[in-house]
């Protein structure tokens, strides 16, 4: 190739400087020297004139921009007329709404169209009443209805057809109907008919039978009869919402023949709209009229089809299914087999034809007659659970197996993709028969697209259902036995998701996968998919991802019931993740734990996970330690009184010290609210255990009416303040000295939790890493995390002495469980006294004395 000439290369740089940075100050003296670039596109004398005053109203800088200013300014107020209407609806409708007329009669495309956008914006908005949008706005939609840009007049269009279904009958028949007797003449042009066709198609649902039949049905057939054939085309695909406003006799009577005469219409649109249309009202004509008028016409248009233009192929193709459910029941044996072979036919068109040719050479024809045939098979791809009905689903594996074979292995994603998106409906067709495609779902399992894959796994937990069950319903422990080849494409298509970067069809396929202890063995978990669970969490980058891994792999452990490899799993658990190195493990570890709360029993978590959770406190990262914090109610949530005393005193011993030692402010400011949660929970109580308890210590049986009493008011816990004595049955839990010390108990416990624990200006929170004393002194208000641990509901030691002691005191036989220590075992009672009820007399006094 010889090098351009210096004049092409002087005229291509001149045509990129412009098309780049837009107007220069002189092209003629444009060399291949630089020469400086007009950056400012507008003029002061411009900016004076685009320059608006602050100072006027929003009413009134509308009026002025539409009268003086550039069109630019006019479409922008056009666009805010919805927001005008709503402010001040008088005065747009007085002032502005002329100003937008007259721009409306010399304006552009842009404008025209954001006017149409408005319009229709008012009319959703309800801003006025439908009577004043009609006086104000219908003329102006009606004026512009033909506008010689066809994007603008349906745009109009659009907003007319919303605004018919509003208004009332006289105004449609006086401002529209009748209007449409003169539009709709063939003396008008072709795009003022084409609008007529649609209004009258709008119009049927708005008035009754006997005004369609004498004002309406006269204009349908004549356009129906049209010399274009664009306007044949439109009115007959308004033959459907005609016939469902005349009902089923009038169809019959007009609108039926009407059909018929169109389908014979030279123009091949006009074909294809009436066939369409026959297909959608087939529900409306009864048998005689089924197989005597329409099927003909169908089987007519079945056998031409090949011969025409691929379109009508494309469109058939489509409405197939709907069509053999129509006609079901009317064919001959003889036709039912034709149809069966011209869907054959069809899902295999184009696959007949040489294969691995260079696509640069063939004729840009042949692509597009290609993409039509891709088109059709996968409208028949999308057809086939209906043509399965059509053939009885007992003849599927002579009828349509080897087509159903052919469309999911077509060379083309789109017909795989939508046979995957229907493999659900056709193995509930086939019912026990589903086992004569187990072959085809390993082949789409292991397809190359993972948009086929994607499409496929939407319904995969109830496809390998139907396949483990053998299509019944009742409960069965069939595994999957019959199908060696399932784990096999199950971790290849994984694999295959995981490298690529369609995360979020990774994250489905492992949601997906928890339902394999339904269909697979437990071994075959273990061994294939629960070691790549573990490595997903670890090493993959996408949170969904992991944290769909994690739960999926706390669902497969759930159904594991091999000791040794539970054990073996939950061992990986807390050593990879909960003790890993890594913080991003760790905080996937507290993920894990939400899901074992979520999923298994509250005594497993408190056995296996309780500890290792709460251990995180000590976490150097704040993130774990943040992210802990939010999981502590759910903790607190899993712990069954009095069995789980000992873990309630760990929880609480870690919040305390949180709240005491935590250094970072966002970690400690949620410290603070879940402290708060945690006080407001209601305990899990187990009456029995208490009752034997209480048995044991008391040394002698309980009625059956106080155990029953004692199990309702277990229940409710939380609704009494921590330190009212609860009287059992024998003490004097009636004198007056008693009602004192209750409201004295409830007003110290009031005073000292939000004086002390969360009122803003606490000092004894500030000053517990460094004076015990503080620490001491705050230690009752955290224990209010837990109000089922400080109630005597635990055991007895919340019994009241018969004689009239402090509110606060505890008879000599109790036992409080101690909150500073991390032990199950009970403390001395004297020092837990001590230690819940004096400090907080004291500071109690200290505030009185300070306020």
């Amino acid at each position: 190739m010889h090098p351009p000439s210096p004049a092409a290369a002087a005229a291509a740089m001149d045509f990129s400087q412009n098309s780049l940075f837009g107007y220069m100050e002189d092209l003629q003296e444009l060399t291949i020297i630089e020469r400086p670039v007009r950056r400012s596109l507008k003029t002061p004398e411009e900016i004076e004139r685009l320059t608006v005053d602050e100072d006027l109203s929003d009413i009134e800088r509308a009026v002025y921009l539409l009268s003086a200013g550039q069109d630019i300014q006019g479409t922008s107020v056009i666009a805010n007329l919805p927001f005008l209407m709503r402010q001040n609806p008088a005065e747009t409708l007085r002032r502005v709404l002329p100003k937008v007329r007259e721009a409306l009669h010399v304006a552009g495309v842009e404008m025209q169209l954001t006017a149409a956008v408005s319009f229709l914006t008012i009319l959703q908005d309800e801003s006025v009443s439908v009577h004043t949008y009609a006086h104000s706005f219908l003329q102006v939609i009606l004026l512009h209805l033909e506008h010689r840009d066809a994007g603008v007049s349906n745009a109009w269009l659009e907003t007319l057809l919303s605004v018919i279904e509003v208004l009332p009958k006289d105004t449609l028949r006086h401002e529209i109907l009748n209007p449409l007797v003169s539009k709709a003449q063939l003396s008008q042009t072709v795009q003022s008919r084409l609008v007529s066709c649609k209004i009258l198609g709008k119009l049927t649902n708005k008035f009754d039978a006997l005004a369609i039949k004498r004002e309406i049905l006269p204009l349908v057939k004549s356009l129906c009869q049209d010399v274009e054939y664009e306007v044949r085309s439109c009115m007959c695909r308004q033959l459907e919402n005609i016939a469902q406003g005349i009902g089923t006799e009038l169809t019959k009577s007009v609108v039926l023949p009407e059909l018929i005469e169109l389908s014979r219409d030279e123009g091949s649109s006009v074909r294809l709209a009436a066939f369409e249309t026959l297909v959608n009202l087939l529900n409306i004509f009864d048998t005689d009229d089924r197989s005597q008028t329409i099927l003909p016409v169908v089987k007519s248009f079945c056998e031409k089809s090949f011969k025409a233009d691929e379109s009508i192929l494309i469109s058939l193709s489509f409405h197939l299914g709907k069509l053999c459910h129509g006609l079901y029941g009317i064919f001959t044996p003889d036709q039912h087999l034709r149809f069966l072979e011209f869907y054959k036919k069809l899902c295999t068109l184009g696959l007949q034809q040489e294969n691995g040719h260079n696509e640069n050479q063939i004729p840009p024809q042949i692509l597009e007659q290609e993409k039509k045939y891709i088109s059709v098979r996968k409208n028949c791809a999308y057809n086939f659970p209906a043509m399965i009905v059509f053939v009885d689903p007992k003849n599927f594996h002579m009828e349509l197996y080897s087509t159903f074979f052919c469309l999911c292995h077509d060379p083309e994603v789109p017909v795989r993709y939508t046979i995957a998106i229907c493999f659900y409906e056709v193995s509930k067709l086939l019912n026990s028969g589903v086992y004569l495609i187990h072959k085809e779902l390993i082949t789409l399992l292991q397809d190359e697209s993972l948009e086929v894959l994607d499409a496929l796994i939407d319904h995969l937990p109830e496809i390998l259902e139907l396949m483990s069950t053998g299509g019944e319903s009742s409960v069965q422990e069939n595994k999957l036995s019959s199908l060696p080849d399932l784990v096999p494409a199950l971790t290849a298509a994984e694999q295959r998701a995981a490298a690529s970067l369609k995360w979020r069809t990774h994250e489905k396929l492992l949601q997906k996968y928890a339902c394999l202890p339904q269909v697979i063995s437990s071994d075959q978990i273990y061994y294939r998919f629960l070691q790549r669970m573990f490595t997903i969490m670890m090493t993959n980058n996408v949170l969904p991802v992991q944290k769909a891994a994690s739960r999926t792999l706390c669902i497969f452990l759930r159904y594991n019931r091999k000791q040794e490899q539970r054990h073996e799993v939950i061992q990986k658990l807390i050593e990879q993740l909960g003790q890993g190195k890594s913080y991003w493990n760790r905080l996937r570890f507290l993920d894990t734990c939400e899901f074992i709360i979520e999923i298994f029993s509250k005594s497993f978590f408190c056995k296996y996970f309780f500890l290792p959770a709460i251990e995180l406190t000590h976490d150097p990262v704040a993130n774990v330690r943040m992210k802990l914090c939010y999981l502590l109610p759910k903790v607190k949530s899993t712990l069954k009184i009095p069995a789980d005393k000992h873990l309630l005193q760990q929880l609480e011993m870690c919040v305390r010290k949180l709240l005491c030692q935590e250094k970072d402010k966002d970690v400690l400011a949620i410290v603070k609210r879940t402290v708060l949660e945690l006080d407001r929970m209601e305990m899990s109580m187990d009456a029995e255990q208490l009752e034997k308890e209480k048995q044991q210590n008391d040394g002698r049986p309980m009625s059956d009416k106080t155990f029953e009493k004692k199990r309702r008011d277990s229940k409710t816990p939380t609704s009494l303040p921590k330190n009212i004595p609860i009287s059992v049955p024998g003490s004097s839990s009636a004198t007056p000295s008693t009602s004192k010390e209750i409201k004295k108990s409830k007003l110290i416990r009031s005073q000292s939790f939000n004086n002390q624990a969360f009122h803003a200006k606490y000092g004894n929170l500030d000053k517990c890493t460094t004076s015990k004393s503080s620490t001491a002194a705050y230690t009752p208000s955290v224990s209010g995390l837990s109000k089922t641990s400080m109630i005597s509901l635990t055991d007895d030691s919340f019994r009241m002495r018969n004689t009239n002691s402090a509110p606060s005191s505890f008879s000599s036989n109790t036992s409080l469980p101690s909150t500073s220590r991390g032990t199950g075992n009970s403390v001395d009672p004297k020092s837990s006294g001590s230690k819940d009820t004096q400090p907080r007399k004291a500071t109690l006094k200290s505030r009185k004395s300070n306020p």
